[in-house]
């Protein structure tokens, strides 16, 4: 892996738990392993142009592992699954780490430009997902409002499970979101054991 693909991992991990205000260029330095040169010759905009970028690229391994579970199962079973998806990552890091894309959006006075691609990584989701509902034979509109809504209640879900430091708030709103979309389509979630 070369200096830029490191740096841009170690963005996506100190965001997760620092925030973008907490992710300053002495820690990506440590945590990456890489030279201070190495950054400006990658990233001539510095730490702004680097978090944007690692922003980039967390979305997008996001929305496609979204495209790999929509198309393996029904939204349903899917959203019912999201707890245990953040569980491990939520235990492992003493309830450190969150969502690199909601500290991008957090974070836009340090980074104008993360956070307008997390905006348009929100964006992602929320068609991703109403697509989906769409073709489970929901109404446009309201496909749309129901993919928002998942959106912002399992960002939400995450945030309030570090804050308390147990899962339990992401389980009640995963449980629920999976019976409001099978409201919605008629499907019933599969049984999720995590």
């Amino acid at each position: 892996m070369g200096a830029r693909d490191r740096l841009i991992d170690s963005a996506i991990a100190l965001m997760r738990c620092n925030g973008i205000a907490g992710t300053g260029i002495s820690q990506l330095l440590e945590h990456s392993g890489i030279s201070r040169r190495s950054i400006y010759l990658n990233f001539p905009g510095g730490k702004s142009e680097l978090v944007a970028e690692a922003t980039r690229t967390a979305g997008q391994a996001s929305s496609a592992l979204m495209r790999a579970l929509i198309g393996s199962t029904d939204l349903a079973s899917m959203i019912a699954a999201f707890p245990g998806m953040w569980r491990e990552g939520l235990l492992t890091s003493d309830f450190r780490a969150g969502c690199p894309i909601v500290a991008a959006a957090l974070g836009r006075s340090e980074s104008p430009e993360a956070a307008d691609v997390a905006g348009e990584t929100f964006t992602e989701w929320e068609n991703i997902l109403a697509d989906r509902l769409e073709a489970e034979s929901v109404e446009p509109d309201t496909a749309k409002s129901l993919a928002t809504t998942i959106v912002a209640a399992v960002e939400g879900a995450v945030i309030m499970s570090a804050a308390t430091r147990t899962t339990a708030p992401l389980e009640r709103a995963a449980k629920q979101l999976s019976e409001l979309v099978a409201l919605h389509t008629g499907k019933r979630a599969a049984e999720t054991r995590v």
